[in-house]
């Protein structure tokens, strides 16, 4: 796997969160068994750069505004031309097409606008934001999703796709059952803390006796349902 970073200081997720030998830790989960490419897709020497790996690669993806390939001569029909066969994965904030298509798009935005912000937390507070970014991971697994089927269809004869990922779609297809709830009976599911209502035993009971310890050799834990 072939990655293409900006020059100079390179992908900014390497120095991101917590670092060893001034390199993020995550970077290295992350870009495991990638080659680093650096290039400027701003000019026509490193646009040429991507057209000429794109030849030979099964998939391209990519995760700028939408627009952006098209104004560097990377969108679908020059790569495409290329390369028949190529899987173009593009995942942004809101899709390649609809009203919001133009506006920069992160997960913690996608993560409000799909739902999942306004039911985390507790009902006698706002809502919370979980400390990961789930929305950058459910919308990378649509995308692998999209780019397996797509690579299927290729090898049964068809010709190349374009996987168009939106960060809050994604995040929206993992709500469950509120939209149907809201449709039929026009609920609104709240925010509940710890409790996942209507399913049981799933929570962590408010009730629970504090754990005891008679010595430190024979802890003694209650745990209540």
């Amino acid at each position: 796997m072939i990655k293409i970073e900006p020059p100079g200081e390179g992908d900014a997720l390497r120095k991101w969160r917590r670092m060893r030998n001034g390199t993020s830790l995550w970077w290295h989960v992350q870009s495991r068994n990638k080659k680093s490419v650096t290039c400027d897709l701003r000019k026509l020497e490193g646009q040429e750069i991507v057209r000429r790996l794109a030849r030979d690669a099964h998939i391209v993806i990519e995760n700028f505004r939408p627009g952006a390939l098209e104004r560097w001569n990377l969108g679908w029909e020059e790569l495409s031309r290329a390369n028949p066969k190529l899987v173009l994965v593009r995942i942004s904030g809101y899709g390649q097409t609809g009203p919001y298509k133009e506006r920069p798009g992160f997960a913690a935005i996608a993560e409000a606008v799909g739902g999942l912000r306004y039911v985390n937390g507790f009902p006698d507070r706002p809502p919370a934001r979980p400390n990961l970014s789930l929305g950058d991971t459910i919308a990378a697994l649509h995308g692998v999703i999209g780019a397996l089927l797509a690579l299927h269809a290729v090898q049964k004869g068809g010709p190349g796709q374009v996987i168009d990922v939106a960060l809050y779609e994604a995040v929206f297809n993992c709500m469950e059952s509120l939209l149907p709830e809201f449709d039929a009976q026009k609920y609104v599911r709240e925010r509940s803390g710890s409790a996942l209502p209507g399913i049981a035993p799933s929570n962590l009971s408010t009730r629970a006796r504090t754990a005891t310890c008679l010595s430190p050799a024979t802890p003694t834990v209650s745990i209540s349902a």
